[in-house]
């Protein structure tokens, strides 16, 4: 078996198609983001502005949390030492769990290195908690809780995207006396569309079943506490299980489940995923537990600052007739639909315009439906918008591409 040119065979079959992900060197210049330094790969630098990051209310280089990190790093140095059960909980954990769980008004939390790793450790090992469980996943549901779910090894049901009444035909045929979970998310990133929440929470009632919910694009974000979609609906009592991130609307990195205390008991005593992970630092849970709690408050009122950029930059793209998808969260999705002009575009609008987006291609989204997708902030300026605005109008008409209206 020539080992090696298996390996170039699959990589050629991703420069066939147009998606060959390439990394790009970028340097975060602390309280200048989103401008950034573009370290070229031979070696030379160009000033760009990052249109794709997902620090969305630039809390990475928020003063309380950079002070935060360097109290915690004096005070405790740079490592945590191991894992939750052998030295590798602190004070710092600690405050960072009572704060998420008091975010979400569940009785506890409990800290991962991701988010990632949050929905796959807790979905599969649900499974092994409550023997016969059923998952109801959403047929958009993050590849996190799609592998969760699929090494959990137990019985699972994909109801169409966001489509509650299919979702009801799968729970009324099955056993009722089966016990029962329903996954999905909020938001979902890629289309920028809300999950029916209240709607899933009624059919999670009417049929005995548990509602897992991602808020991984939600945090921070939503909410008058920053808890969510779920807290500005005021439906967060209704939800079994909250996942979230830190490393999103918080700028900082982990993730967490929200539930009862004894959810979180169980889920700590019995995934591998916690159990033999090294904790987060607590330099990083020092700063996670900084920034939730500043925008809990959110003093300088980031939140509707986001909010109000994500809808100019819709406005003006809309004008332009560039083909959006909107469907009224701080997501702007701009639709391609070819994996090579999505990759041609961004490369045009870094090495032309100083302007960083990376392309969305399969298996993020489906084939067909490549995008770019921009994630405005607080921090980008009228001059940023500005600048990808023309930069946009000038690259579409270059690449013979077509405008549409707005899709919903």
């Amino acid at each position: 078996m020539d080992y090696t040119a298996q390996l170039d065979s699959a990589l050629e079959r991703l420069h066939t198609e147009g998606r060959y992900r390439t990394f790009i060197d970028i340097e975060r210049r602390q309280g200048r983001f989103p401008q950034a330094t573009w370290r070229r790969p031979d070696g030379t630098e160009r000033p760009v502005t990052v249109w794709c990051g997902n620090d969305y209310l630039g809390m990475g280089q928020h003063p309380e949390v950079l002070d935060a990190m360097r109290d915690a790093l004096d005070a405790s140095g740079a490592g945590s030492g191991g894992t939750r059960n052998i030295s590798g909980t602190t004070f710092h954990h600690r405050r960072l769990e009572a704060e998420l769980a008091d975010l979400h008004g569940k009785e506890g939390a409990l800290l991962f290195t991701s988010a990632y790793i949050a929905n796959d450790s807790t979905l599969s090992t649900l499974v092994k908690l409550l023997p016969g469980l059923i998952i109801y996943s959403d047929a958009l549901n993050h590849a996190s809780m799609i592998e969760g779910i699929r090494r959990g090894g137990g019985e699972k049901r994909i109801f169409r995207h966001n489509d509650v009444a299919h979702l009801r035909e799968l729970l009324e045929a099955d056993d009722p006396a089966a016990p029962k979970l329903i996954a999905f998310e909020s938001v979902y990133s890629m289309d920028g569309d809300f999950g029916p929440i209240e709607e899933v929470c009624d059919l999670a009632d009417e049929f005995g079943a548990l509602t897992y919910l991602d808020e991984v694009h939600g945090v921070g974000l939503y909410g008058p506490r920053g808890g969510g979609v779920a807290e500005a609906r005021g439906l967060m009592a209704r939800l079994d299980i909250i996942n979230g991130t830190l490393a999103k609307g918080f700028g900082v990195m982990g993730g967490y489940i929200a539930a009862s205390m004894k959810m979180c008991d169980a889920i700590r005593s019995y995934a591998p995923g916690f159990i033999f992970t090294t904790s987060l630092s607590p330099v990083i849970a020092a700063g996670a537990a900084a920034s939730v709690a500043h925008l809990k408050r959110d003093p300088g009122g980031l939140r509707p600052a986001h909010q109000a950029c994500a809808r100019r930059l819709k406005a003006r793209l809309g004008a332009l007739g560039l083909p959006l998808i909107e469907h009224g969260s701080h997501i702007v999705p701009v639709m391609v639909g070819d994996p090579v002009h999505t990759r041609r575009i961004s490369d045009m609008l870094l090495e032309e315009h100083g302007i960083y987006v990376q392309p969305i291609n399969f298996p993020t989204v489906p084939r067909g439906t490549e995008r770019l997708r921009f994630t405005p902030s607080p921090v980008h300026g009228t001059a940023e918008m500005d600048a990808l605005v023309s930069a946009l109008d000038t690259l579409w008409a270059h690449c013979a591409l077509n405008r549409a209206e707005i899709r919903a």
